[in-house]
């Protein structure tokens, strides 16, 4: 089965720039739409952006939209999320998740994604 490792996340102060890795094992990322989400304490899992090789295709919420930059380099078989511009709000556990038959042309939905791995801190600091 599909397994999924996130890893990149740190402390970073305002207006800075992180980037996520998500490495993907056990099939072709080809194959997935790859989801990134984010979980505050005390919040729902959220989720922010979605790529599909596939067909190219990328989603982004409007929460990160024009901050975040999601990729994939299908001979690494990882995902990445970059992060521009921080907010404090930014901070919360991201995990990087699969679906089969996903395309990324709509909302992040969590019950569309089958794989989890392991989240990883981001904390943004004023």
């Amino acid at each position: 089965d599909v397994q999924l490792q996130a890893s990149g996340g740190g402390l970073v102060q305002a207006g800075g720039s992180l980037r996520l890795s998500c490495a993907v094992s056990g099939d072709n990322l080809d194959d997935y739409a790859i989801g990134w989400f984010r979980q505050a304490p005390g919040k729902e899992r959220e989720g922010i952006s979605c790529i599909t090789s596939r067909v190219g295709s990328r989603y982004y919420a409007d929460s990160v939209k024009g901050r975040f930059t999601i990729s994939d380099d299908n001979a690494k078989n990882t995902v990445y999320l970059q992060m521009n511009s921080l907010k404090p709000e930014d901070t919360a556990v991201y995990y990087c998740a699969a679906d089969k038959i996903g395309l990324c042309f709509g909302p992040v939905v969590v019950g569309d994604f089958g794989s989890w791995g392991q989240g990883t801190q981001v904390t943004v600091s004023s």
